[in-house]
């Protein structure tokens, strides 16, 4: 078993510690690489693009429900909620859920949940890092299904943001909410779930789940990094399964779990 990097993660801060994660294991980055390029231009014409002909007619609006100042600020968040809207259906689509799950497998691996990833995809024990361990799928891997309804609620709601001050909050509660569980699509295929228990396990979660969600959202309103954080974001549910494993497999067989947790029952 490689040794198990949980030792920071010490809060319910999943979604910002697969940063640390991310970021102090260099296993990751020619995973990084392979989508980078593109990934980093599409993100800059598409930012570029609504800024340039959509910031303005959209400040000018609210202004008249904002007032001159809190306009400029809300119609920045409607820009970079548009913009992520676009860019995260355009990277999952065409770029990256391929990589994401690269990204969470290999987080698996590497904080000793290698026996999980073994249930779907081939492994190569004598890899020198827990990336290169990875093999072919065994079964149809994807990190977070298209979901045409999450897309719509997302500009549905995207209104949201002319209310002034408490919308922009609204707005990301709402969509963490149904954007959080998605995170653990992979997780549920690994275990098995049918779609009853998958909701059961889900609204015993609720809050922590929509919590990840709102976290991630917000680091995907970042122009240019939206891709660096997308798989982050991946390490950091992977981490968050990772503790999940551990209560799971403490309830089955006590046994087999350590006796020594550096982890702590706080929210994500």
């Amino acid at each position: 078993m490689r040794s198990k990097g949980r030792g920071n993660v010490t809060k319910r801060k999943f979604a910002q510690s697969g940063i640390v994660q991310f970021v102090s294991h260099p296993f990751y980055y020619p995973l990084l690489r392979a989508r980078l390029l593109p990934a980093l231009l599409l993100s800059i014409l598409v930012y570029t693009t609504l800024f340039l002909w959509t910031y303005l007619p959209q400040v000018a609006f609210l202004a008249i429900f904002h007032g001159r100042h809190l306009a400029w600020i809300n119609g920045a968040f409607l820009v970079l909620g548009e913009g992520a809207a676009i860019t995260a259906l355009l990277f999952e689509a065409f770029f990256v859920d391929e990589t994401l799950v690269d990204v969470f497998d290999a987080t698996l691996i590497n904080v000793g949940c290698r026996d999980l990833v073994a249930t779907s995809r081939a492994l190569n024990p004598d890899a020198t890092d827990p990336a290169k361990e990875l093999g072919k799928p065994t079964t149809k891997a994807v990190y977070s299904p298209f979901s045409l309804r999450q897309i719509i609620e997302f500009i549905v709601f995207l209104p949201l943001n002319f209310i002034p001050v408490a919308g922009t909050p609204m707005f990301l509660l709402i969509t963490g909410y149904r954007a959080g569980p998605l995170h653990h699509w992979r997780y549920f295929k690994l275990l098995g779930l049918t779609k009853k228990e998958r909701n059961t396990y889900i609204g015993n979660r609720k809050l922590r789940y929509t919590w990840f969600g709102v976290v991630a959202l917000m680091l995907q309103l970042l122009p240019v990094l939206s891709m660096l954080f997308l798989l982050t974001t991946a390490a950091g549910s992977a981490l968050w399964v990772a503790k999940l494993e551990e209560k799971r497999r403490s309830l089955s067989n006590p046994d087999d779990v350590e006796s020594t947790s550096h982890y702590e029952d706080q929210p994500p």
